[in-house]
This record gives C-alpha cells, structure tokens and sequence, in this order.
C-alpha cells in the first residue's frame, strides 16, 4: 500500500480529478470526425473565460514550453530587439529561446524571489524604443512569485508599441487573467497545472494586435505556426492531429472550474497560499518571498538550518509526499510546494502536518502542530 500511495504536492503536473481520469478513458474517435468537431466547438467559450479574451484560444499538442516557443518564433525575427524580464527559471527559459532564435534579446533581471517593478520597466524602454517585445512570467515556478503583469501591460501601453507576451503556464487557471482589459497580447498556459489535466496540451490565446505582427511577421515556422491553428479552429477543428484523450479530459476539468465558479477557485488557491505560509511563519521557518509577490499556486521555503533535499527525501519515503526542490542556483538551497488545481485547504492541512513530522525526523526540534494550528486558524477566520 505505501509503495502505491502517493501525495503529489509539487507545481506540476498536479493531481488530476477522477472524473477527468474517466473522461480521458473514452473510446478514441475520428480526429476529423464531427464528434471531434463538436468537442472542440463546446471547449472553445470557457477557454476564452478562462483567459479572459474574446478571441478563441489556440489549442496545440506539446509542452507550456512549445506554447512559449512559438509566441516567440510567430511574432519576432532574427535579430529584432525584445526585452525578457527574468524573475526565475522560467524568465531566463523565455530568454533563451529568444537567443535560440538569434533575437536581439535585452534581459532585465531581478533578484530570484522578488516579483519585478513595472515602472523600471517603463524606463527602460523609454530608452529603447527599438524594443518589439516585452517577454514576462505571470508566475514564477521557480521562486513562487507572482509577477504584476496587469500593471506591466499598463505602463507599456503609456511609452511603447511592443507586444505583451506573458507566460501564464503555472497561472491561469487559478488566478484572475483578464488579458483583453489589462492589454496583454499572448498569453500561454500548459494543460498540467491548473486545468488539472496530464502533460501534454499548450493553449495561447493572441490579441488582435499580435495577429497584426504575425500576419506581417516571415519567420520560418511549421508545426508552430499559429496562423494554421487560427484557421483551422474557425472550423471547429486543428491542422494537425489532436491529442484526443487530453481533450475529453479538457472538456469535464472545464466544466469542473465552471461548477466551482471561477471566482471561488480564485479565492480558494488565495486561502491555500495563506494558509501554507501562515504554517511555515508559525514554524520560525523562512519563506522566500515576501505576502506582497508571493504566488496562490506554489510557495517557496528556504530553511536555514536543515538540508532541504533531505528533508523532501524524508517525506517522500515516509508519506509518499513529494515536493519540489530549488532550481539553477536555488538548488539544495529551497523546497516548493504546489497548491494549485486538484487541491483544496484539507489537502493543505494534511500536507502541513506530514512536513512538521518530516521536519522533526531530520532533526529540527519544532512544537509539533503550531503550523497545522496556524493554518488552522487562518481557514476559520477567514474561510
């Protein structure tokens, strides 16, 4: 039984819901079929809620890193100038398929843990007007900061004419896009987060002003070509084969966020975050960001005085817990834990009380159940 059992608490993939499990159990059907048609045609409303847009939201086979790839290679050519805010891994992720692609690329960084500042941002490019994309992470997975892309997309607007290209991979789903009101231009997210779905599905959805850019745009492109995907979904369908399992379970995850109500799973990954750091404060434990840049979906612990690789080693094998660990020069330095999509305060609640015992057995003396009282506490207050 324990070798079977597993609590998966990481930022992704997440836990998948068991009514999506069934669903991505159906029988296969035609790709071109027209029950495939009709499939497509009833996912397409709630993604566009879901991203907050009224332009329909492309739906492509591969990684949130293929849906990154191609904002980039659809909008930009070798050697145009753009600027990648880097927060993170997955900032620097941005910059280096920009580099791939030989782009111009100016990188802005921030120390790993802080969430950037727009109106910085604003002044560079009043000093670089040549700038024809600015590249940002909604959430840093790496860090567990939460970047203002709303206010970013503001201050653009006021002193250039650069696209807003936001990576929203570990974001939407669980935190307010509303990418036509804030002005953002591309926005990406992956199946495996907050959709509650396996690996394996991208969606990007594209303002009407990047279509501009990527109707005038002569990069090289084929199976990440947006313009085919525009088409093809105009009629219900994708220019290349779809994976079909992942869109019967994309179909019930999105009705499972529409029974909950968008605004209540807002609120609920609000009260997860709240309720995981008020545990770690109450444990004298040291958190890496700070309340004001700190992400509903994961948050990040930076212990001073225990290995935290050994430590999630221990709750792995003891629990079946399985956390995160740091990233590039975070590594060994960090743990993260994932509360985002599949996962509710009770989760939350069972995951605290299996790391103060992971935390005793390495050899930290802490009054067991002070971070479970806190979470506690914080969820009747304000719950």
């Amino acid at each position: 039984m324990k070798d079977e059992y597993q609590l998966l608490r990481i930022p992704g993939p997440t836990p998948i819901p068991p009514s999506v499990q069934q669903a991505m159990m159906k029988p296969m059907i035609g790709h071109r079929d027209h029950t495939t048609k009709a499939l497509l045609k009833r996912i397409k409303p709630s993604l566009r809620h879901i991203f907050g847009t009224k332009e329909d939201v492309m739906i492509v086979a591969g990684s949130g890193t293929a849906g990154l790839e191609a904002a980039v290679v659809n909008t930009i050519s070798p050697g145009d100038e753009v600027l990648v805010i880097v927060t993170g891994s997955f900032g620097e992720r941005f910059a280096k398929i920009c580099e791939s692609y030989n782009m111009n690329v100016h990188r802005y960084e921030y120390d790993w843990g802080k969430a950037f500042l727009p109106e910085e941002i604003k002044s560079y490019l009043k000093k670089h007007p040549s700038i024809k994309a600015v590249f940002a992470t909604y959430c840093e997975t790496s860090t567990g900061v939460l970047n203002p892309v709303r206010e970013l997309a503001s201050v653009v607007r006021e002193v250039s004419d650069a696209l807003i290209i936001v990576d929203g991979v570990s974001a939407i789903g669980a935190t307010p896009m509303m990418m036509d009101d804030w002005g953002i231009d591309i926005c990406v997210t992956g199946s495996q987060k907050a959709l509650m779905l396996p690996p394996g599905l991208t969606f990007i959805a594209v303002s009407q002003k990047a279509w501009n850019r990527i109707e005038k745009n002569h990069h090289s492109r084929f199976y990440l070509d947006l313009r085919r995907y525009r088409t093809n979904l105009i009629e219900d369908s994708t220019p290349f084969t779809p994976a079909l399992s992942l869109l019967f379970g994309l179909e019930q995850s999105l009705n499972l966020l529409k029974l909950e109500g968008l605004e209540n799973v807002y609120n609920r990954h609000q009260m997860m975050k709240k309720m995981t750091r008020a545990a770690f404060k109450a444990l004298g434990i040291p958190l890496l960001t700070n309340d004001t840049d700190a992400s509903p979906t994961v948050t990040a612990i930076q212990p001073r005085d225990f290995n935290p690789d050994q430590f999630r080693n221990i709750v792995k094998e003891e629990f079946g817990l399985i956390l995160a660990g740091g990233q590039n020069h975070l590594k060994g330095k960090i743990f993260r834990i994932g509360h985002l999509g599949y996962c509710t305060p009770q989760d939350v609640l069972q995951t605290i009380s299996c790391i103060e015992i992971g935390i005793q057995r390495i050899g930290k003396n802490i009054p067991l159940g002070d971070g479970v009282r806190a979470a506690q506490e914080l969820y009747i207050k304000e719950g």
